[in-house]
């Protein structure tokens, strides 16, 4: 069984600032992280292989040259092999575009039996390009996955929801992206990071994934942005304090003063 793991180099939203002028993200500086989502998802696949020894564990992303140093963070945990799907083509990509780009990866590397994705990528925060993916793939798709079982060729999941969760089977090949309340990704190990360097990680363009440049990147990107902000600081609250009477009174001045009432 082969299981690829879809993940993607973000920022660390947690150092992320907005330039005020521009509407973009000011990326200098910040540091870039394997997107959570994608870890649960690539620790769902390590767990079911330490289960199975004829499980392979592949990891692709479409990113900068850069994001080589993630997928090696992903070897390094355990993967088995690693794509990078780079190009200026590729650029400008939304979530339309990126889950074309993916789709033809994913064929590239062939005889996937199942795909793992995050919920989301916490820079977009969509949840757009799995479902995307699976569409192109031709494949059953199934979203929010807490918990996952594998059994003569079916898929068993839970799917996480407000009020539980829905247990769904699904006939493989199929795609499914994780929450975290799946699991608790594991650390890289030393000796698997040496490894992870020793690896070669093979970087394919749109020759290679067979798509022609109006049909990926920003040429195939059906989404415009006009404008990104950050909204304003709102204003300190108001504590009011005394009996129900006299907080009523007290607000309803308050909104007479604004002219709200």
């Amino acid at each position: 069984m082969k299981i690829l793991v879809c993940v993607k180099q973000v920022p660390d939203t947690n150092e992320v600032k907005i330039d005020p002028v521009k509407g973009t993200l000011i990326r200098d500086g910040v540091p870039s992280i394997l997107n959570p989502d994608d870890a649960n998802a690539l620790e769902a696949a390590l767990q079911i292989k330490d289960q199975n020894k004829d499980v392979t564990v592949a990891v692709l992303t479409m990113g900068p040259p850069q994001a080589s140093y993630m997928l090696r963070e992903c070897l390094a945990m355990g993967a088995d092999e690693a794509y990078l799907l780079s190009d200026r083509a590729f650029g400008g990509a939304d979530t339309c575009a990126t889950s074309t780009t993916i789709a033809a990866g994913i064929h590239k590397v062939g005889n996937v039996d199942v795909v793992f994705a995050g919920r989301q990528a916490i820079d977009g925060d969509t949840a757009q390009v799995g479902p995307q993916v699976a569409e192109r793939l031709g494949i059953p798709v199934v979203t929010y996955v807490e918990d996952i079982e594998l059994r003569d060729g079916k898929v068993t999941v839970h799917r996480q929801m407000e009020d539980g969760y829905e247990v769904i089977e699904v006939q493989t090949p199929c795609l499914l992206t994780c929450v975290k309340e799946l699991n608790e990704p594991r650390y890289m190990s030393i000796g698997k990071i040496v490894d992870a360097y020793k690896k070669e990680i093979p970087v394919w363009n749109h020759l290679d994934v067979e798509l022609d440049p109006k049909d990926c990147g920003l040429n195939a990107s059906p989404t415009q942005v006009f404008r990104s902000f950050t909204p304003p600081a709102k204003g300190k609250g108001e504590m009011l304090s005394g009996s129900i009477d006299e907080m009523s009174s007290k607000l309803v001045d308050k909104l007479k003063e604004k002219h709200y009432l």
